[in-house]
């Protein structure tokens, strides 16, 4: 039997990436969607294009060679986790996954300054999810490395929105003048908060479609309509299915209801399935950023308008660019 060959590495002095410490983003932190310009995000959008051109062609190469990522998840993960140790390995650097950090010297008091300080003798860029809303800006403050936000409390969540981004420009071409459509949890969900923000960029119209409790906080509308976004909230999809070109679902969780009744009268218009998308355009998307419970049935699976799948595959190739920007590769 053939022994398996791992994925050739690519080492080559046409590469055309190199050592750049006057690039742009190189030593920053990617804390939130606020310090992205349109240009920023169009320089982030052609490295990771390059990326994804480059994985597909080589699979894995040294661009990172020597550099150590630290996976710092203060929270459960599972796709941004691996997508960040995935992004890190493929270009040629190594990974301290700290996933249980239940087990480390926070539980014994120690302050999330310290073990950022500890962690960046180590290594040469950290990842950072946390439950507090604001944790990231913290480490930041008393960083010397790098500090990637990978979603802080309820607050944001900027490389899923940045893949999010990406997605939608890789499936469908553009992102002006498009109508985007957020439906499900927009009260809690920081998904919607950063892609919001980075889509008020662009020429947009946003629809939101939420329970009445849950519907997008009231400080993004208002910021947004403030930059001439389009906006419009509605309790049901159906008023605006037909005209949406990006369909993005969140949950709606069950706790998030003090009266359960209340849950059960508005579940139900909350969940897509193929009878839904037979009413959506021919050609639009419907992405998720997962995990998924019961809001799309996986009957769903097989539209090839279902992009949820491709999406997390996108967001291999931003999290790769950034980690190459961030470190002066790109």
């Amino acid at each position: 039997m053939a022994r398996f060959q791992p994925p050739q590495r690519y080492s080559s002095p046409h590469l055309p990436f190199g050592d750049r410490r006057d690039a742009p983003f190189y030593g920053r932190h990617i804390i939130s969607v606020r310090q992205f310009s349109r240009d920023d995000l169009t320089y982030i959008f052609g490295v990771a294009h390059e990326m994804r051109e480059m994985v597909m062609r080589i699979g894995a190469f040294d661009l990172l060679k020597g550099k150590i990522l630290a996976n710092l998840f203060y929270e459960p993960s599972t796709r941004t986790a691996s997508s960040f140790v995935a992004a890190m390995e493929r270009l040629g650097g190594s990974v301290i996954a700290i996933n249980e950090v239940r087990y480390s010297s926070v539980t014994k008091g120690e302050s999330l300054p310290d073990t950022v300080r500890t962690l960046e003798a180590y290594a040469d860029v950290i990842v950072l999810r946390h439950p507090q809303q604001g944790a990231a800006a913290l480490a930041a403050k008393y960083a010397r490395k790098p500090i990637i936000n990978a979603g802080d409390g309820a607050g944001e969540h900027p490389t899923q929105a940045l893949l999010d981004l990406f997605t939608i420009r890789e499936e469908l071409g553009t992102v002006d003048g498009l109508t985007v459509t957020m439906l499900g949890d927009l009260r809690y969900g920081r998904t919607v908060h950063s892609l919001a923000r980075l889509l008020s960029l662009y020429r947009v119209r946003l629809n939101y479609v939420s329970p009445p409790n849950l519907r997008m906080p009231r400080e993004i509308v208002a910021e947004l309509e403030a930059k001439g976004v389009p906006q419009a909230e509605y309790d049901r999809l159906e008023p605006v299915l037909a005209e949406t070109d990006v369909l993005y679902v969140t949950r709606v969780q069950k706790e998030r209801f003090d009266d359960p009744t209340e849950y059960e009268q508005v579940k139900d218009a909350f969940v897509i399935t193929p009878q839904v998308m037979a009413q959506a355009k021919e050609r639009m998307i419907l992405m998720h950023p997962f995990p998924r419970v019961y809001e799309i049935t996986e009957e769903v699976d097989a539209d090839p308008r279902a992009a949820y799948f491709r999406q997390m595959e996108y967001g291999l190739y931003v999290r790769m660019a950034l980690l190459a920007m961030v470190l002066g590769k790109a």
